[in-house]
């Protein structure tokens, strides 16, 4: 046996040599991955700028057909009975992110905000009365939800509780209004609420009218609320005939009212035509269906609320049933007034108009 094994250097020799080609192929691979993560972000960057162009200018273009839907809205849209009769918007409007909102100003004094349900719009105050009585003392803002009266609903936003707050405080905010009352019916409690909870504007109090404030089962959010869903709801609203939307429009109107009769004034002068039209019934459908989702995010926060709150609900509410809501808000925000009007129905602005100017006279003098 030899005592110098001759393969040895050779052996040393080939694995020096495997060494190398493995540094060098793992140079190759590393500098060819590199290469690609350059391109590839490179690509991606690219795309992404394309992707925000291209949404800028979808966006663009969304409100420009909701300036000319507006437009069109506010200069001729509805005819209000005869042929060559053209109903034009009672306010003017205030333009938010390419929105314009339409909002009716009466007044001087410290400010009055009234948000109104869903179905109904700004114009609805004004029908009651209620605008031209708080105008006489009080600087009165009231304001088309979006989709609601003269206001559009654009599809590209979600436009929930929040997000409609936050709408209306950038309303306000344009207006120089600071520390309003707020007063809301029905839906529009739900955006008064959400409005107090944000916290970003101070209130000088909430005048809460037949609100829904805790999650639960009506049954003419649940008839109403598949029209929401994209597509599908469209495609039924195509399908009613324009005469039988207001028809249906109109019975609405009877079942909110109840017990009391459906006004005079309200039958002549509320613009049936533009709550029946695809919009405004898109709109009713949308606030509908995200209703119990709304108030389940708020009543969290209705304990932690310090400013003056006043409550009325009518004890015979078909709609709202006052026990479950208004009741049980009353026990749950710390120094809230409570107001149950026996035989009243949900429109309490109507049936008792007097009762809401106390307590919007109330809330004012408490801070």
């Amino acid at each position: 046996m030899f005592p110098f094994d001759p393969t040895r250097p050779a052996r040393r020799r080939v694995r020096r040599s495997l060494a190398r080609t493995t540094r060098q192929v793992t140079r190759s691979i590393e500098d060819a991955a590199k290469d690609a993560m350059k391109d590839a972000v490179k690509a991606v960057t690219r795309s992404t700028e394309q992707a925000i162009r291209e949404t800028r200018k979808a966006t663009a273009r969304s409100v420009k057909r909701t300036v000319r839907h507006t437009e069109k809205v506010a200069e001729a849209a509805f005819a209000a009975s005869g042929a060559g009769s053209v109903r034009r918007p009672p306010g003017r409007f205030v333009t938010v992110d390419g929105l314009p909102v339409h909002v009716i100003v009466r007044g001087r004094g410290r400010p009055v905000v009234l948000v109104h349900g869903n179905g109904t719009m700004a114009e609805d105050f004004s029908i009651c009365g209620l605008i031209d009585r708080l105008a006489a003392r009080y600087r009165v803002i009231a304001i088309d939800r979006p989709g609601f009266g003269y206001t559009a609903r654009p599809r590209h936003r979600l436009w929930t509780a929040q997000g409609q707050a936050v709408l209306l405080h950038r309303v306000l905010e344009q207006l120089a209004v600071e520390r309003p009352l707020v007063v809301g019916h029905s839906w529009g409690t739900i955006v008064a609420l959400a409005l107090a909870a944000d916290e970003r504007r101070p209130l000088r109090g909430l005048v809460l009218l037949s609100g829904s404030y805790f999650p639960g089962h009506r049954f003419d959010a649940a008839l109403i609320a598949p029209l929401a869903v994209p597509g599908f709801g469209d495609a039924a609203r195509a399908m009613v005939p324009a005469k039988m939307s207001a028809a249906l429009t109109e019975q609405s109107f009877r079942q909110v009212f109840w017990p009391q009769a459906v006004p005079a004034r309200f039958k002549a002068r509320f613009p049936v035509e533009i709550a029946a039209a695809a919009t405004q019934a898109r709109a009713v459908s949308e606030d509908a269906a995200s209703m119990n989702a709304a108030v389940t995010g708020l009543q969290r926060r209705y304990a932690s609320l310090t400013l003056p709150v006043s409550i009325l609900a009518g004890d015979a509410d078909a709609i709202v049933k006052a026990g479950e809501h208004a009741v049980r808000l009353h026990t749950t925000i710390p120094g809230s007034t409570l107001r149950l009007l026996p035989g009243i129905g949900h429109m309490t602005h109507y049936a008792a108009r007097l009762k809401v100017e106390r307590a919007i006279d109330e809330v004012m003098t408490r801070r």
